[in-house]
């Protein structure tokens, strides 16, 4: 056998090199190069294509019994899921610290718990008084979850084997579990592979549907290597500005539903509470019509959600650098559409401040929004609040055309459901919906008079 090499493993990104660096050469972070135990090679006479057991094959078209989904209680967290949890799955959620994903999955716990199944809840970050006592301030202090602290995965293993296999089992978090068969300390990339590994393999040969908590990085993905998020069937990401009070639960990765479907929460006192139709959350306080406030259908995944976006622009004094801010859109996106503005439009956006504020704490990637934000900082600019009751969505080219975007009906369905008698679009895209006047756009500069007031 061939002498093992050195392996410095990036905690960042997975990256492996051969010798110690202070800079990561793949994704460019520094100090996150760790020793790890090198790996074995073995010599040429060393043959895989015997000895092993022969593997059975099967049919697309053999029978078998579909997985019956198990709803979690939350008809939110059950539609992000795509309809419930998967016997045998593994879901793999994400977070900011202290943005709910604990108090979320304990809610789902005691409620499937509560139902009969049986639940198996195993902290790595706090004792097991520490979770109990927020079930208690939660009201789930007499649900009969099973509940242990406990880091070393061979141990958990070890005690579910000598048990019935639960319905739900709750890792909190993968970074904080450790497996004696690897060297390593907790949260290094081959401890989070190897401890990820062996308990989707218990749950995939038990039928128990996994949750593992994964902690995040400061651009918020999910940290460890990337083959983890690969190794799950369901990627989730529990998104949400701490200082406001709604959360947003995306599935990012189903193996068994939709991409992008999203489930929105609110966080009160007693925990987190479902909003059923978060295009009211999203569109309160809007009493009456201010300039540069446009209200723009998204769509997540299938469902369609109506949101406020705002728009302010400050003029400047003759020499000053003006600023430009955006939260809950694509700043790149902003400074391109403000150069498609000035450069189709004529208007001059280059002496003023410019604010951009997706309202609720929302984060917009749906490129049909840039007819909305067109809208609001042309009625920012110009100080004219747009039609009252009105809707905005359309992609704008570079050219400063109106592009046609997906699911234009179920955008203007949702805007006739709550009460909005106008929309304005791409060309072609009203014209099988009733209930809403529908005004096409082909050109940005029809977006300008239409603001202006231009006949």
């Amino acid at each position: 056998m061939a002498k093992p090499k050195r392996r410095y493993v990036c905690q960042a990104c997975g990256s492996v090199v051969h010798r110690w660096q202070g800079q990561c050469p793949d994704c460019a972070e520094w100090n996150t190069l760790a020793e790890e135990a090198p790996e074995t090679v073995f010599s040429s006479k060393h043959d895989l294509s015997s000895g092993g057991r022969a593997v059975n094959f099967v049919s697309l078209d053999s029978p078998m019994a579909l997985p019956k989904r198990r709803p979690t209680g939350l008809a939110e967290f059950d539609r992000a899921l795509g309809g419930g949890l998967v016997p045998g799955s593994a879901i793999l959620m994400g977070g900011d610290p202290g943005i709910g994903k604990s108090t979320l999955l304990l809610q789902a716990a005691a409620r499937i718990a509560d139902a009969g199944g049986q639940v198996v809840y195993i902290s790595g970050e706090e004792a097991a008084g520490q979770v109990r006592l927020r079930a208690d301030r939660l009201g789930l202090g007499k649900s009969p979850i099973r509940l242990a602290s406990a880091t070393s995965v061979r141990d958990i293993l070890t005690t579910l084997g000598d048990m019935d296999a639960p319905a739900l089992l709750v890792i909190d978090s993968i970074q904080t579990m450790h497996s004696d068969q690897i060297e390593g300390a907790p949260g290094t990339v081959s401890q989070v592979r190897g401890c990820a590994f062996e308990l989707i393999r218990y749950a995939k040969q038990s039928g128990a549907a996994l949750v593992l908590v994964g902690h995040v990085t400061k651009d918020g993905s999910i940290a460890g290597p990337r083959v983890l998020e690969h190794m799950v069937d369901v990627v989730m990401s529990f998104e949400g500005e701490r200082s406001h009070q709604y959360r947003i639960l995306r599935a990012l990765k189903n193996r068994f539903g939709a991409v992008d479907e999203i489930g929105v929460f609110a966080m009160a006192g007693a925990g987190l509470e479902e909003v059923a139709n978060p295009s009211l959350l999203f569109l309160s306080g809007r009493d009456q019509p201010v300039p540069g406030s446009a209200v723009f259908p998204a769509l997540e995944g299938t469902r369609p959600v109506l949101v406020e976006i705002q728009a302010l622009t400050v003029r400047l004094a003759s020499g000053a650098t003006p600023r430009r801010a955006v939260v809950g859109w694509d700043s790149g996106r902003l400074a391109m559409l403000l150069a498609v503005l000035e450069s189709r439009c004529g208007l001059n956006f280059s002496s003023a401040e410019v604010y951009l504020n997706v309202a609720g704490g929302y984060r917009l990637v749906d490129p049909a929004a840039d007819l909305a934000v067109a809208a609001a900082l042309v009625s920012a600019l110009a100080d004219k609040p747009l039609a009252s009751h009105s809707a905005w969505f359309g992609e704008i080219s570079l050219a400063g055309e109106v592009r046609p975007v997906a699911h234009a009906a179920v955008r203007l369905k949702e805007a006739a459901k709550l009460g909005f008698t106008r929309a304005y679009g791409p060309d072609g895209a009203g014209e099988q919906v009733g209930g809403i006047a529908f005004s096409p756009m082909r050109l940005l500069p029809n977006l300008v008079d239409r603001v202006m007031g231009a006949p």
